[in-house]
């Protein structure tokens, strides 16, 4: 279990302590800021947010700019290269991609996302900009991300360059491809573990529902037709899944299992009261040995991996969007 963990929210970031069983907060930052995503490694904290990304090198108690080169300000999804110290991934909207080398001090774009932003005239549904990139996903050399609504990209020399994976035509017209092509309405995506010298598996939640690839985004299969956003993926058996599905936008979430890689699911909400008649869940984060779970409506749930039995934490908090952990 965790001793510390950040959580932002549309009002800044905040330091929570574990004390007993529960969190508490103990510290804030960004009070003005709305973070949309964090991730933590080697003593440094980067924050997303909706005006660039801010650094803290100690801890969450004060921060500072990381925005040079970025050329897009709306940070989506913030990610570490797992494998390589000091790289750095922000997905942006409209969809855009920038990598840093040097711990956020300044970032590179990839224009070759821009160009097939533009030339598939990828979309948002909500929004007047032109998709967004909010998933990034590694296997050994490869890298992988997600875009809304746009498809899925793949790297193959680490996250520096990116094209469309063979599975997704770019073409973000809302009407359900044929298999073996995913999905354009693309949430998250995930790489489950398996030998980095082997064709990447693949799972990405949608807005038809859970796809599924085991050649590196080449071909994809539909596991769950619903409306989803998140799935965790157990880093011991890949054919264990956790799934936030619900019945369309934020209409009648849960949480539900597999245990044979999608074939057969079964309900995974114990301790809670389900569906949920109008949220659902945004995004899962494993730390330690703890699942959490943000839900839409800016709550935040915790169970053990092991027993799948949620709780509310941290119920003072209001609008959270992401948490993560400091990782060596």
């Amino acid at each position: 279990m965790a001793d510390t963990i950040y959580v932002g929210t549309g009002h800044g970031l905040f330091v929570c302590q574990r004390v007993g069983d529960r969190y508490e907060v103990t510290g804030a930052g960004l009070e003005e800021s709305h973070v949309t995503s964090a991730v933590a490694r080697e003593g440094v904290i980067l924050a997303g947010t909706t005006n660039g990304v801010y650094r803290s090198d100690d801890y969450g108690r004060t921060w500072r700019g990381a925005s040079e080169g970025l050329g897009v300000r709306r940070v989506r999804w913030m990610a570490f290269h797992p494998d390589v110290s000091d790289f750095e991934f922000a997905g942006t909207e409209p969809a855009d991609i920038f990598i840093s080398h040097d711990g956020a001090e300044t970032w590179r774009e990839c224009p070759e996302v821009a160009r097939l932003r533009d030339e598939h005239r990828w979309s948002l549904p909500y929004s007047p900009e032109a998709g967004c990139v909010r998933g990034f996903a590694f296997h050994g050399s490869r890298a992988f991300a997600g875009v809304e609504v746009g498809g899925v990209l793949r790297s193959d020399d680490a996250g520096e360059t990116w094209r469309l994976a063979e599975g997704s035509s770019g073409d973000p017209e809302m009407e359900n491809p044929p298999e073996p092509l995913i999905y354009p309405d693309v949430h998250s995506i995930v790489a489950a573990p398996t030998d980095a010298a082997a064709p990447a598996i693949l799972f990405a939640p949608t807005g038809a529902g859970l796809y599924r690839s085991s050649d590196g985004g080449a071909q994809w299969a539909s596991l769950y037709e619903c409306y989803c956003r998140s799935v965790w993926v157990d880093p011991w058996d890949g054919n264990h899944l956790v799934l936030g599905p619900a019945d369309a936008v934020e209409w009648n979430g849960r949480i539900e299992e597999t245990r044979d890689g999608g074939k057969h699911w079964s309900p995974a909400s114990r301790g809670l009261e389900v569906p949920w008649s109008d949220y659902m869940v945004e995004r899962f984060a494993q730390i330690d040995d703890e699942l959490f779970a943000v839900l839409s409506n800016g709550q935040l749930l915790c169970t053990p991996v092991k027993t799948l039995e949620w709780k509310r934490i941290l119920d003072k908090l209001e609008g959270m969007t992401c948490i993560t952990a400091m990782q060596s």
